[in-house]
């Protein structure tokens, strides 16, 4: 491998004569003499054997080739920065991979404004979601395949604590057979129609739960796909109200009645599969994750 024959002490440098407007600005912004960064500037184009500066007056100006490595540069530096802040943020027992698993019936708002919050104090550090549904979600935690599970059943033998209540409802098109219908719906009608159910996304999967039992059933892996269905008029589906509040309210869907079963709620909790090694940069998303909730 070749020599490299600039150094990023260079190129901070350079920056730092263009960002503040000459090299005595740089000098004064530096704390070092003008004459030393004119001398880093002069042997970094040396040594590259490109023109980056001409000077006018009192004024350092790019030459289009230097505009073309500032801007390289830039990402170069800050990627180094990067690479600094993770390796100090490692030697303090910051964690490089944050792994977050949560239930597919679990609002994606809530966890946006828990990214979005938690995105400023991240340091450098990546995040693993994973979007999981029923079982699939209790496998995470067994499994401890995350260092955070949201999950709409706590595992036997693990601690949950209680994030919000998510309300399933049964909804279909407005045209569908089953909103024509003048009575309030039986169970029985609604397990002899088509139902668009989510597929369990478990190693076993039970498709035993209370909105899985029609005998008719088309499934799919996420609810976006189950809406689109129902907007065509296919069958019916159990899913949060929370993603179909809008559409109820436009009346593109509808809810149906039922002459019992009408209030699913489902509590949904936040477990830590292995409390005593979560990390600091895992602790600070569970309190972001548990404030977006209030």
């Amino acid at each position: 491998m070749s020599k490299h024959r600039s150094t990023l002490e260079q190129w901070r440098i350079l920056q730092a004569v263009i960002d503040h407007g000459g090299y005595h600005q740089a000098g004064k912004a530096l704390h070092r003499s003008p004459s030393s960064l004119n001398h880093a500037v002069s042997k970094l184009q040396q040594q590259l054997g490109v023109e980056l500066l001409r000077v006018e007056g009192r004024k350092a100006l790019l030459t289009a080739a230097g505009e073309l490595m500032l801007r390289r540069s830039r990402q170069l530096t800050e990627d180094a920065y990067q690479l600094e802040t993770l390796s100090e943020n490692l030697n303090r027992g910051w964690e490089p991979l944050i792994r977050l698993a949560y239930d597919a019936i679990f609002p994606q708002q809530v966890l946006l404004n828990t990214l979005k919050a938690f995105h400023p104090i991240s340091r450098g550090s990546r995040i693993r979601i994973e979007e999981t549904v029923l079982t699939g979600t209790q496998d995470c935690v067994t499994e401890a395949r995350a260092d955070l599970v949201i999950c709409g059943q706590v595992p036997k033998g693990y601690l949950g604590e209680y994030l919000l209540q998510v309300e399933m409802v049964p909804v279909c098109h407005p045209d569908h057979p089953l909103n024509q219908t003048t009575h309030i719906l039986t169970q029985q009608e609604l397990t002899q129609s088509l139902q668009i159910v989510i597929r369990d996304s478990g190693k076993l999967p039970i498709e035993q739960h209370g909105w899985l039992r029609s005998e008719q059933r088309w499934t799919v892996d996420h609810f976006e796909i189950a809406v689109e269905l129902l907007h065509s008029g296919l069958g019916f589906a159990w899913v949060p109200l929370h993603r179909v509040d809008k559409q109820l309210r436009q009346g593109t869907l509808v809810q149906l009645q039922l002459t019992e079963g009408n209030d699913r709620r489902i509590p949904v909790h936040l477990v830590i599969p292995q409390p005593d090694r979560l990390g600091p940069g895992a602790q600070a998303l569970q309190q972001h994750l548990l404030h977006a909730v209030q």
